[in-house]
């Protein structure tokens, strides 16, 4: 292995996922990258999932399998036990982009603080919906989400001594209040101007979509100010309904 390598975690989160977890682990298992640590988080699933984890076992750095409150209290506790450099949540379902992803990622500039890219849309058959309707931003930082979450949190690689507990008030959105968060930590951001993940469409978020958009307008506010941020929801509406006469309904 080589030393001068930073270590990475990803960290993936599951819960009775048993149709979507193999793809998650293999994605990580082929990798050419060699400093690599891989954390699992399993809610004490009862479908089969932690039988496909054991198929893995000399794959999988750590499991952890017990209850959990939600998705971000199963983070934290991925997180609380990374010993990376950086941190990555790769949800179960969600795959990298290719087998050279994370070489290509941190080949792309030394000691960056957040390293990000695009990310690829999936269905449930694996097959490639298109890019996402928000275009990973050309440079970023903590205001760059302040017109909606242009980079997917499969998406982003951060540095695990800026990286802060989910905030557990939230139960849809947290993760776009960690990663601004993350960002007004960070002196060097890089865009790594690739695809870096295959996202999986029609997670809990899409499920309860309002709940969601009104935990993000709430963390818009506590970080852009209330006066800003209703400008900025209305330029976010602008443009949403714009893309959907050009395009129709998004499915993210």
């Amino acid at each position: 292995m080589n030393k001068l390598l930073p270590k990475v975690s990803i960290i993936t989160v599951v819960y009775n996922d048993v149709q979507g977890i193999e793809y998650t682990i293999r994605s990580v298992m082929k990798q050419t990258y060699a400093e690599l640590e891989y954390i699992i988080v399993d809610g004490l699933s009862t479908d089969g999932t932690l039988d496909v984890i054991n198929q893995y076992s000399e794959e999988v750095s750590m499991l952890i399998s017990e209850k959990d409150n939600g998705i971000y209290d199963a983070m934290n506790k991925g997180l609380a036990i990374a010993t990376g450099d950086y941190v990555l949540f790769l949800n179960s379902g969600d795959e990298l982009y290719e087998d050279m992803t994370l070489e290509k990622v941190f080949s792309s500039a030394e000691n960056a603080d957040i390293y990000y890219g695009e990310t690829l849309l999936i269905d449930e058959e694996r097959n490639v919906i298109g890019n996402r309707r928000h275009a990973a931003p050309q440079r970023f930082d903590w205001k760059s989400f302040r017109y909606g979450m242009n980079i997917c949190h499969q998406a982003i690689y951060v540095k695990r001594n800026i990286a802060e507990p989910y905030d557990l008030q939230y139960q849809l959105s947290a993760d776009v209040d960690w990663v601004i968060r993350a960002a007004r930590k960070a002196n060097k951001i890089k865009n790594v101007n690739q695809h870096v993940a295959k996202y999986l469409v029609g997670g809990m978020t899409q499920k309860r979509h309002r709940q969601s958009l009104t935990e993000r307008y709430t963390i818009f506010k506590k970080h852009y100010g209330t006066i800003p941020n209703l400008i900025n929801h209305g330029v976010i509406a602008a443009r949403l309904i714009l893309y959907r006469l050009k395009h129709g309904k998004t499915r993210e």
